[in-house]
């Protein structure tokens, strides 16, 4: 990847569109298509069943022969090359950007540091599956021993557009015997809206946060967790059965003596997920002895200790721990 490429502004490509623009900013698009009769035709572009119009726009064919110049100049060739080779080109993190691995078929090879990531990267898509069919199909259920009948994601950005489109997009395929909402906003009213007419004992939280230390995300998972023993009689035992999470964040550290005893919470046990790939994690406790409980026996992942008495694979904060399981 080249690094001696002009800032945006700068390039000669934007320099002509700028110029461009003070000539089409006005043209009508009825003028446009008058003009060009084909318009509506050739102006379009299909793939994998998606249809793309962008012909109800004001441009010209100058104006896509400048914003491929502007492409070319910008390296963009280069960087989806880079992309695909499991490059870092994730500067702010000095990460691989892999969009497509998480779309690669079971064969497919994709490198990252010398180590091909597709089979982690199924490894998780395996495990949402198998979480996935337990919940629709009542095998999971409650800690009442109801059936989880409502699933109510929290997150933000990324965390609850990307859960959103995919259910907007696939719902007539979606068992209409649940019902799936979605909490984003800090303000308390997102989270009692989406919950006034719901039986605590038949929902499930999912929360989503690559860090988890999002302040929205974990406001409102507190809140949600209030709203839950509330619901179930205070039990903490409960948890486990309606809230899991969906994180990236296995980054261990050791807490202090002090840190456990302010946490207000027992430590948390292992549940396991994919390196550098999201996955859902059942929420478990463990004693205070720490002592891992059977399923975390079972993983060798770390564990991130509670913040105002989570137990959790992945918790709020910067309180962290390495679990001995």
């Amino acid at each position: 990847m080249t690094t001696s490429i002009k800032p945006l502004t700068k390039r000669r490509a934007w320099k002509a569109l700028t110029a461009h623009h003070r000539k089409v900013k006005d043209l009508h698009l009825r003028d446009l298509f008058a003009e060009d009769p084909r318009r509506g035709k050739r102006l379009t572009a299909e793939a994998v069943g998606i249809y793309l119009d962008y012909s109800k726009n004001r441009i010209t064919d100058r104006t896509l022969a400048l914003l491929f110049q502007l492409a070319e100049e910008s390296g963009l060739r280069a960087r989806i090359d880079a992309m695909f080779r499991g490059e870092k080109i994730n500067i702010t993190e000095n990460r691989a950007v892999l969009h497509m691995a998480l779309r690669a078929p079971r064969g497919a090879t994709i490198l990252v540091d010398g180590e091909n990531v597709v089979p982690q990267v199924h490894a998780v898509l395996d495990k949402m599956a198998e979480f996935s069919t337990r919940v629709r199909s009542g095998v999971w259920k409650g800690h009442t021993g109801k059936r989880i009948r409502t699933v109510i994601n929290i997150g933000i950005g990324g965390s609850d557009l990307g859960p959103v489109m995919a259910y907007e997009a696939l719902k007539h395929y979606s068992d209409r015997t649940m019902t799936f909402r979605f909490v984003s906003n800090v303000d308390g009213a997102d989270l009692v809206e989406a919950t006034r007419d719901l039986d605590p004992a038949e929902t499930l939280f999912i929360v989503s946060s690559k860090t988890f230390t999002t302040l929205e995300t974990m406001t409102n998972a507190r809140s949600a967790r209030d709203w839950s023993l509330a619901g179930l009689g205070g039990d903490e035992g409960s948890i486990p059965k309606h809230f899991v999470a969906v994180s990236t964040n296995t980054e261990p550290s050791r807490p202090t003596r002090k840190r456990w005893r302010s946490s207000a919470s027992t430590p948390p046990t292992c549940s396991g997920s994919g390196t550098g790939s999201a996955g859902a994690t059942r929420w478990t406790r463990r004693s205070a002895s720490r002592r891992c409980s059977p399923l975390a026996r079972r993983t060798s992942g770390p564990c991130w200790t509670a913040f105002t008495r989570w137990t959790s694979t992945s918790a709020p904060r910067r309180s962290r721990a390495t679990c001995r399981c």
